[in-house]
């Protein structure tokens, strides 16, 4: 028989005499009233992560300046559970759940392996680079992306002084190929119907060429295959993240594959975006990404986002990979691409 009297003793000892009695109820735990502002943080992440296509774009685009980084908003998790484990927080805890959860849901499937068509009907395999308009090396540039043996190799800023060494290094094995301003497409397969593309925003020069259209013939039929590179975005603080440039340049992207009158279309570039910034919704809309892969791609040095993307349409994208640095600031990525 517990003999404590309550009004004898308060704080810890109280609530140890009461578990000892039995009669102490689940909210008097060390750990439910605290944290309660690790939970609503917890709350607010996991808000981010499901809605970040609320957050306005009228301040410094900040929502696609969000979106550009969103995987990384995972990293806030780590925190708070050190936080909550600090304060032994029971209810920091359980409300990390919530944002963990969120974050599986939009980014999980990029953690598991691709699956690989190798025994379907038709693979081929993508490669996309910015080899950089300074690049020190671009024989050594091309040779490293020779022995990928991709399929399909699209390059952006090809300079005048670079593009002989591009196309001496990788005429043997890629016997066709095609370049438009400062962009080009080496390529296993007969190509037709090149032409470029006009992805200039309003109040962009002559001379400025980005785009390109060619049709590969492959085992598996024509496919219209797309080499673009969208204009840069700048991030200060006067202008916060400036993408309007860009923006305008997804929007003619976007009409010129709506456009496509073949079926399989399969687009390389530097897009300057992510699949997840609402500023590439033009393009991303009508085209899927990898299923498998986060693959970022720059800066080179620390690679935060992947804004070279290989994307498809009536095909699929299985999975996507980055490939060890050249002399650009842009890693290059590849992907297997079921036909």
């Amino acid at each position: 028989m517990c003999s404590f009297r309550w009004c004898g003793c308060s704080g810890t000892q109280a609530l140890a005499a009461r578990i000892r009695c039995g009669r102490v109820t689940s909210c008097e735990w060390p750990g439910w009233r605290q944290g309660r502002v690790l939970a609503l943080l917890s709350l607010l992440l996991a808000l981010l992560l499901v809605f970040h296509s609320v957050l306005p774009n009228t301040l410094g685009h900040l929502g696609s300046l969000l979106e550009t980084f969103l995987p990384w908003l995972g990293l806030a998790v780590p925190g708070l559970l050190v936080a909550a484990l600090l304060r032994r927080s029971f209810v920091g805890l359980i409300a990390l759940l919530v944002p963990v959860a969120a974050w599986m849901s939009l980014f999980g499937d990029l953690l598991l392996p691709g699956h690989d068509p190798a025994d379907s009907a038709g693979r081929i395999t993508g490669l996309q680079h910015n080899v950089s308009d300074v690049n020190p090396d671009p024989a050594g540039t091309a040779r490293t992306l020779v022995e990928t043996r991709a399929d399909l190799i699209a390059l952006e800023e090809l300079t005048p002084s670079a593009l002989p060494a591009f196309a001496a290094v990788m005429a043997s094995d890629y016997p066709h190929h095609a370049t438009k301003g400062t962009v080009g497409l080496w390529s296993k397969y007969p190509l037709s119907d090149v032409r470029l593309v006009d992805i200039r925003p309003e109040g962009i020069g002559e001379g400025w060429n980005r785009g390109l259209r060619a049709t590969a013939r492959t085992a598996q039929g024509d496919v219209a295959v797309y080499v673009a590179h969208l204009p840069s975005v700048r991030l200060g603080p006067r202008n916060g993240f400036s993408s309007a440039l860009r923006d305008e340049s997804a929007v003619l992207l976007g009409e010129a594959i709506a456009a496509e009158r073949l079926d399989k279309v399969i687009l390389l570039g530097d897009l300057n975006s992510t699949v997840d910034d609402r500023g590439l919704a033009p393009v991303s809309s009508q085209l899927n990404a990898a299923g498998s892969g986060f693959a970022f791609s720059w800066p080179a040095s620390l690679p935060m986002a992947r804004i070279d993307q290989i994307m498809a349409r009536s095909a699929t994208v299985t999975e996507v990979w980055s490939l060890p640095e050249t002399g650009s600031d842009h890693l290059p990525i590849a992907a297997h691409i079921g036909l």
